[in-house]
């Protein structure tokens, strides 16, 4: 793994939205990523090494909310969370993922973990907006309306879409009856998805279950196939629980045409078990059946948990059914056999988004607050302990961050906050030439150290600061930071020519080692983890589909690097050609050891790069001197790193 000083902490370090307009003047604050609950401590997820249930004597959860770790500025606009792995997207349109690999889920081509975001490549020339995690595929929906899939197919007939029970280890795009038509949002289970059109078509495939797919049938499809109830209807979201389905679907209301209006109206169908369907019965429905319990509300949101819905109003009133097993219901006197409103703190308090765990719950409100509830093992409520809470709790932790989206995995949580400047320092006056602002004296943040600064001493800009939201875009820094940042490319750009020259490899002569030579024994200590049986080794906490989906199932294989590279039966989209049709791109040019190369240690040092190259882990076709001798980059990134905490110190 990568030093921990390698790394800008994501947002701890530094955003005081109190200096107004500051961060408008280069464009919107960033956004950031805090994250708890299992695997986030040292576990893979939280940038360690160790797999959840791997070892016992490392702290593997974070019981409170940790600014995520990365080599990059990430301004992350959408988040998604699975079992053990998230994928996030940013404002300019690109992908990353990381977490523990199982079957293809990350999408970057191997059977490696990924203990910190990485740019997803094949995915690098097209504009992401949207990404879905399931606990076993991914899925990520494009501008234009394209939605992606990739993961292990071979778990279940059709899981990814395509028609077929192929792996695809890397992002496939879903045609067939999706051909032409803009997807607008996206769910994930761990046996089916559903996918809403920008029409209000809804579509589902996967595993037919309980009638999961809403097909009025318990059969499996392995291509999107449109629900024909609810043609007509427009669906305006969907959620996919184990075994049941949610959605949010826009009826007409009023008894004269003249009063007529839309109101969304909460359907449900799948299993029925312990109610969570909140029919007031424990049938399994084949097809979408509105929940007549419900039939006031009007709806915006639903999510789903294992044995649970969640659905919000457009009041900002959250409502619940189904287990109350660990007091995810967030109301004491709730039995599940019927839709309860959710009162006690959010009693007062305007719900702007829910998300749903297996077994918890969290809600963002209109004030910026997160309050989570339900089971509380390995710190997923974010609370500090591991304690259930049957009531909406804030999470104290969050309180001063300005929290703009959450989102839930299996077992742990995320949240998407405003990056705060740096506080605790005086703001009342320029930091460079100590004279007081005013009205007319403005402030301004220095994208490199965060601090405030008048406009006589800050008028510089730089492709190099280290917070920068677009590291191809010049933001504004101060004279001290532009300096530095100057010296410090200088020193950079010589190190790099004395690199080249006394290591004597140039980049002609990477290109020539043959395919065999790039998987020596350096290079498969990188890719530390290939057994395909190790994939399978978690699903048995799985406490349904246990036996039929742990059959393996010969169609899969298993990327495992020996040389030849063989991929055997795997679907490799022409649009995926540029991560396996050259192998200059495939494999990272790091030394030994470490899982970025060293380059990307000081964001002071990053070169000006064309877009979307701002993967955490460069490749040898997007290298510009290769970094082979070992030494001397590592004391050129020391230099430089003590050139950052000098600057931040002042």
């Amino acid at each position: 793994a990568m030093p921990m000083d390698a790394f800008r902490v994501s947002l701890s370090s530094a955003v005081s939205s109190s200096s107004q307009g500051s961060a408008r003047d280069d464009g919107d604050a960033l956004g950031d990523v805090f994250i708890w609950g299992e695997g986030t401590g040292d576990g893979v997820l939280g940038g360690g090494v160790h797999r959840v249930g791997s070892c016992f004597d490392v702290k593997m959860d974070s019981l409170l909310p940790k600014a995520l770790e990365s080599a990059v500025v990430l301004d992350v606009q959408n988040i998604a969370c699975g079992e053990q792995h998230v994928a996030l997207v940013t404002k300019q349109g690109e992908i990353f993922s990381w977490g523990e690999e199982s079957g293809g889920r990350l999408g970057h081509g191997v059977d490696s973990d990924v203990p910190h975001p990485k740019l997803i490549e094949s995915l690098s020339n097209t504009n992401i907006e949207l990404v879905a995690c399931g606990e076993y595929h991914t899925c990520a929906v494009t501008l234009s309306g394209d939605l992606y899939t990739w993961g292990d197919g071979t778990y279940n007939y059709g899981l990814l879409g395509h028609g077929n029970q192929v792996s695809h280890w890397v992002p496939k795009r879903v045609n067939g009856p999706l051909e032409g038509i803009h997807v607008s949002s996206i769910s994930c289970g761990p046996w089916h998805t559903a996918v809403v059109t920008s029409s209000g078509k809804l579509f589902t495939f996967g595993d037919g279950t309980f009638g999961v797919l809403g097909h009025g049938d318990r059969k499996s499809v392995s291509l999107p196939r449109e629900i024909e109830s609810l043609k007509g209807l427009r669906t305006v979201q969907a959620a996919c629980g184990v075994w049941h389905t949610a959605a949010v679907v826009e009826v007409m209301v009023g008894n004269s045409s003249s009063s007529n209006c839309s109101s969304g109206k909460l359907f449900t169908w799948g299993d029925g078990d312990k109610g969570r369907l909140g029919h007031g019965d424990k049938e399994s429905k084949l097809v979408p059946t509105c929940v007549l319990a419900l039939s006031e509300p009007n709806f915006c949101q639903v999510a789903c948990g294992h044995s649970m819905t969640v659905a919000l109003s457009r009041a900002g009133h959250v409502y619940t059914m189904g287990s109350c097993v660990y007091g995810q219901l967030g109301n004491p006197q709730a039995d599940g056999k019927l839709p309860t409103r959710i009162e006690g703190k959010l009693s007062k308090s305007f719900v702007e988004e829910i998300a749903c765990g297996a077994y918890h719950v969290a809600v963002l409100t209109s004030r910026t607050e997160v309050y989570t509830w339900g089971k509380g093992s390995n710190g997923r409520l974010g609370h500090g302990d591991t304690d259930d809470r049957n009531s909406p709790t804030l999470v104290e932790a969050l309180k001063d961050k300005q929290v703009k989206s959450i989102a839930c995995g299996t077992n742990f949580t995320a949240a998407i906050c405003l990056h705060k400047w740096v506080s605790g320092v005086d703001q009342s006056m320029c930091s460079g030439c100590r004279v007081p602002f005013n009205f007319k004296r403005k402030r301004h943040n220095c994208y490199n150290c965060g601090l405030v600064f008048c406009h006589s001493c800050s008028s510089k800009k730089s492709v190099k600061a280290s917070m920068s939201p677009n590291p191809n875009k010049p933001y504004r820094v101060c004279d001290n930071c532009f300096n530095k940042i100057r010296k410090a490319t200088e020193t950079d750009g010589s190190s790099h020519s004395s690199i080249s020259r006394r290591g004597s490899i140039n980049q002609g002569s990477l290109e020539s080692i043959g395919k065999d030579d790039k998987l020596d024994s350096r290079s498969q200590n990188q890719f530390s983890r290939f057994s395909t049986m190790e994939s399978f080794k978690q699903v048995d906490r799985r406490s349904s589909k246990k036996n039929k989906k742990l059959e393996f199932n010969s169609s899969r294989v298993s990327p495992v690097p020996n040389g030849g590279s063989q991929w055997g039966a795997m679907h490799i989209s022409k649009s995926s050609n540029p991560v396996f049709g050259s192998s200059k791109k495939f494999f990272s040019a790091s030394v030994p050891g470490s899982r970025i190369v060293s380059r990307a240690t000081s964001p002071i040092s990053r070169r000006p790069s064309p877009p979307r190259s701002t993967t955490p882990t460069p490749t040898l076709g997007g290298l510009t001197t290769p970094k082979i001798v070992v030494d001397d980059t590592k004391r050129t990134n020391e230099n430089l790193n003590q050139e950052v905490v000098k600057l931040r110190s002042q």
